[in-house]
């Protein structure tokens, strides 16, 4: 697989509501992360799904209410870390999760997580990762077998660590997330996680407590039988990766699979759900 990614640089004006209806359309594309700049955003697509026409469809540039712009530039991956450098301040959940670069100061925080994502997706300034950390700082993981299912940088893992969970397997199928999660894991002094590479057929047998899965509406309607099979009685489902508009789509799969509807949190049109079974 190609190391090689495109960053779009996107200005938008105006830029607050521009830079959420660009993202939300560019979701549905296969850009893997964003990350907010000064005039709009950056977004971040694998240079071997780069069509000329790619933006063709993305209804924002033709309408008279944005006026939007770019240029693309080429990044290899080896050279992620100064991109990342160049982008990422360091960012608080709910004033105890603390998430940095090695680059920043240690700070007092309840949990201070240190990430260096490379190219993979899971930052904690992506809406679906913030509002996952928010879940699990709300919830009693301690104790609890997890699963972090397309587990990006491991953040969420790592988090659900700091919070007394254990064992905890974290899988993604692609090869750089694999490699990354296992640096971040032993960069936050981890010694619960174990990362795969793969997807949800390495499930099979296996049974959780809690399963935090944060990937994109197909893939999670796809595999929400598999994770059903995998929860224990009474087990925790923690769902994110997709829009408000998806919610029916995701709640009519989980509920017709015997789970129950705790509770959503919602932010800039993405949402995060919580079941229990």
């Amino acid at each position: 697989m190609s190391n090689i990614y495109l960053g779009f640089h996107f200005v938008v004006e105006p830029k607050e509501l521009g830079s959420e209806i660009l993202v939300a359309e560019l979701g549905e594309l296969p850009f893997e992360s964003f990350i907010d700049s000064d005039l709009g955003i950056v977004a971040y697509i694998p240079k071997q799904f780069w069509t000329e026409n790619i933006l063709d469809d993305l209804h924002i540039l033709s309408s008279p209410e944005f006026q939007i712009s770019y240029t693309i530039e080429e990044i290899d991956q080896v050279n992620w870390n100064e991109e990342w450098e160049k982008n990422f301040e360091a960012i608080e959940v709910d004033g105890i999760c603390h998430v940095r670069a090695p680059f920043h100061p240690k700070t007092d925080a309840k949990f201070d997580i240190v990430i260096e994502p490379k190219m993979s997706f899971g930052t904690g300034h992506h809406e679906t990762t913030h509002m996952m950390i928010q879940h699990l700082l709300e919830t009693e993981v301690s104790g609890k077998k997890t699963l972090d299912m397309g587990c990006g940088t491991a953040i969420l893992a790592i988090l659900a660590e700091m919070k007394g969970a254990q064992p905890i397997d974290a899988i993604d199928i692609d090869n750089w997330c694999y490699l990354n999660s296992i640096e971040n894991a032993a960069r936050n002094n981890c010694n619960h996680i174990t990362v795969y590479e793969g997807d949800a057929d390495l499930l099979k047998g296996k049974k959780y407590d809690l399963i935090i899965a944060n990937i994109n509406r197909n893939i999670l309607l796809n595999d929400m039988q598999t994770y059903v099979d995998c929860l224990n009685k009474d087990g925790i489902l923690l769902l994110s990766g997709f829009y408000t508009e998806d919610i029916p789509f995701i709640d009519s799969s989980c509920i017709e699979k015997g789970l129950t509807y705790v509770k959503k949190f919602e932010r800039n049109n993405w949402v995060s759900l919580k079941y229990i079974n």
